[in-house]
């Protein structure tokens, strides 16, 4: 009866977290842009916008625990490769990629999006150190450690073994 309790006790945080999280990024989930970013692949098998999303919600998590910016964490994270192109696809970016889609990303959103000091710093310097100024918050130095997790373990393809729950089927039956 105590671990029954416990697994609904753990359940009911993890809904409450991502219920905030999707709060939080609703605006964002919504928008069009922001959808099309599943048109494009990232890493492996894993489109931009389920990377964008991995890599939001485990920053958000992880600056909550860290009493940071949480908020902007979140949102800058699921910005930060808003560069809305298949850089596959030779000519498609301006130089090489991981070099120039910061500045894409960056760009794009605010075409679309208010964005605070720290989520402009989050999304153009996500690639840091090949962006070779240093990130100034610590939420960005999160989102930079993150990204990188994310990204090989989207590349080895080990993200939908270690992955908990379905955080883009999640996130569109909450919104």
């Amino acid at each position: 009866m105590f671990k029954k309790r416990q697994k609904l006790k753990t359940l009911s945080i993890h809904l409450d977290r991502l219920k905030e999280y999707i709060e939080i990024t609703e605006d964002l989930l919504k928008h069009e842009k922001v959808k099309s970013m599943s048109n494009f692949i990232q890493h492996g098998t894993t489109n931009c916008y389920d990377h964008s999303l991995y890599v939001s919600y485990i920053s958000y998590r992880v600056c909550k625990r860290l009493n940071l910016d949480y908020h902007s964490a979140a949102r800058g994270a699921l910005l930060h490769d808003f560069f809305l192109y298949d850089w596959h696809v030779p000519g498609n970016s301006e130089g090489l990629h991981g070099f120039s889609h910061p500045k894409k990303a960056h760009d794009n959103a605010l075409l679309y999006f208010q964005l605070n000091a720290t989520e402009r710093d989050i999304i153009l310097k996500h690639m840091w150190p090949l962006t070779l100024s240093l990130p100034k918050s610590p939420e960005s130095f999160v989102v930079v450690l993150v990204d990188k997790y994310c990204s090989m373990m989207e590349t080895i393809r080990l993200n939908n073994k270690i992955r908990l729950i379905d955080l883009q089927k999640l996130a569109c039956d909450m919104i």
